[in-house]
């Protein structure tokens, strides 16, 4: 059913047929602690709001969300000028689930690369791993584990065949290429020393080493 297009209801307690309206104008039933002239959208009080912008209602509070316009969602507040735009991004399919997440009444999570998801598919999308699906950016800070890479990494040596191996790669965080020791364990960006990075080539001994 399309409820923009709603023009009538039916009271369930008196059976009287009437304009959609929030009470019954009969029995004075009410129909929806919260009511949306324009979604037609009966509920109860969750600090509902209609945003223009958007299209339909939404859960708020009001002041706690603005509108992006590039983005065209509504967002914490905490995110105002918080956050990597992409245009219309919320008119996509989130990428976990392949749901709508526009119209869904699950919050939207924006990672760092500005792709959404919906919050309950971040966290378990966290279960699994640390990486936007879409693009491959680390959806968190990884900082702290990265350093606890290199401690890895320097007590790991490789075998003597490949301690001068070099390759290239190309870094998932900041598009960075570079051409780096190949180690099992994980090979660091040059640029942001980030590990989220994939090899962009085979694999070769320097000169000097031939």
């Amino acid at each position: 059913m399309d409820r923009f297009k709603v023009k009538q209801v039916q009271c369930a307690k008196c059976k009287s047929i009437q304009q959609a309206q929030q009470s019954c104008e009969d029995c004075s039933n009410i129909f929806g602690e919260y009511y949306c002239n324009t979604c037609h959208l009966f509920d109860k009080d969750k600090k509902q709001y209609h945003c223009e912008k958007c299209g339909i209602c939404r859960i708020g509070p009001k002041e706690d969300f603005f509108h992006c316009s590039k983005c065209n969602l509504c967002l914490a507040l905490s995110l105002q000028g918080n956050h990597k735009c992409i245009e219309n991004v919320s008119r996509q399919n989130c990428p976990i689930c392949l749901e709508d997440i526009h119209t869904s009444r699950v919050g939207a999570h924006v990672l760092p690369c500005g792709h959404l998801l919906h919050r309950n598919c971040y966290e378990d999308m966290l279960k699994e791993g640390y990486r936007c699906p879409l693009c491959m950016h680390s959806a968190l800070d990884m900082s702290r584990y990265w350093r606890q890479l290199d401690d890895e990494v320097a007590q790991t040596p490789m075998p003597t065949e490949y301690q001068n191996m070099m390759v290239e790669i190309l870094c998932n965080d900041c598009s960075t290429r570079s051409t780096v020791q190949f180690h099992i364990l994980g090979m660091k960006c040059t640029s942001c020393e980030s590990y989220n990075t994939a090899q962009d080539g085979g694999c070769r001994v320097p000169l000097e080493q031939q």
